[in-house]
């Protein structure tokens, strides 16, 4: 989303017409915006009869709205790895989806018709896989595809740093696509180790809890973590951040659940103690580290401080790095 804000004046350029798409002899397809507007292509594999590898790079020499059509009319999910640099995707229906460097995004749609969105003297470097419908029901049964690819629109069913397991098969899987390598085992086993690892992250349960939450949604998530670090030395309640982000408690408490595997009293806990152990470490006494991170007594502060990291405040007093 950020991207998407940040991109007013824009160079577009629609698919249809611009991109140049060729045949590799490694079995890749590939779509590549004209050189004036810098190095910008993807490239696509396709490794079964329902399952695709893309990679793609943009670097564009201005900023850069690309009108997109999804050339399958059929169900896909899509799971996206961010490699390097933001990009935005914006619905012609009102859907906004984000990929950021680190972060696994999956979605799913028949029809996707919309804008990527690139911003000037940036690299975005990216790999998906896109799978359809009939590998799913093959691996997760027909009811469960049916739950995560839903009606056909595009949307979004999760948005997650990007676990160290999967950021190492994805790495591995680039490797091999960077050196031309194709078709081998090893390229099928990282395919199907990264596949699997996303779907077990969305299960039934998890993902009908994941389904409640948008990209606009995530963004107030973010915000209310970082209203807990902005404001931490405040008496911040429940109600005051649903007011501050715009989301109601259940969803609040839900969302933070499922996009820090936390709770806002455990979270905002951690947020002051770490920053009270910090502010210790630096010279700052133990009274005056209390106030900083909230707590008006500093003998609650000091108990707190000791639970959470098994030594009193004091024994931090003073310490240097």
């Amino acid at each position: 989303m950020a991207v998407l804000q940040r991109i007013s004046q824009s160079y577009r350029v629609a698919s249809t017409n611009s991109l140049q798409v060729s045949n590799d002899t490694g079995g890749w397809m590939r779509q590549q915006l004209p050189e004036e507007l810098g190095e910008c292509y993807s490239e696509r594999l396709c490794l079964d009869d329902d399952l695709m590898v893309v990679r793609s790079r943009y670097h564009p020499t201005r900023n850069l709205i690309e009108e997109t059509v999804s050339p399958h009319n059929r169900h896909m999910l899509v799971i996206t790895f961010g490699m390097q640099g933001d990009s935005g995707y914006k619905g012609a229906d009102g859907s906004a989806v984000s990929f950021r460097a680190g972060y696994t995004t999956i979605t799913s749609f028949q029809l996707s018709l919309g804008e990527r969105c690139y911003e000037a003297g940036a690299t975005v470097s990216q790999l998906r896989l896109l799978i359809g419908e009939s590998m799913l029901s093959k691996y997760i049964g027909e009811q469960r595809t049916r739950q995560l690819l839903g009606n056909g629109n595009v949307r979004q069913l999760a948005f997650q740093k990007t676990s160290a397991a999967s950021a190492s098969h994805a790495c591995a899987l680039t490797r091999y696509l960077n050196q031309g390598v194709t078709g081998t085992l090893d390229m099928h086993i990282h395919t199907l180790s990264l596949l699997s690892e996303q779907l077990k992250l969305l299960s039934p349960a998890a993902s009908a809890e994941s389904l409640q939450f948008s990209a606009v949604d995530i963004e107030k998530l973010d915000r209310a973590r970082d209203i807990m670090i902005e404001q931490m030395d405040q008496q911040l309640t429940i109600p005051y951040l649903c007011a501050a982000v715009g989301l109601n408690e259940f969803k609040l408490k839900e969302g933070l659940h499922y996009r820090f595997n936390s709770t806002p009293h455990r979270m905002l806990h951690e947020i002051r103690m770490r920053k009270a152990y910090t502010l210790l470490e630096s010279g700052c006494q133990v009274a005056q580290a209390a106030y900083q991170v909230g707590y008006k007594f500093p003998n609650n502060f000091s108990a707190a401080f000791t639970r959470f990291f098994g030594k009193p405040p004091k024994t931090v007093f003073g310490k240097r790095r």
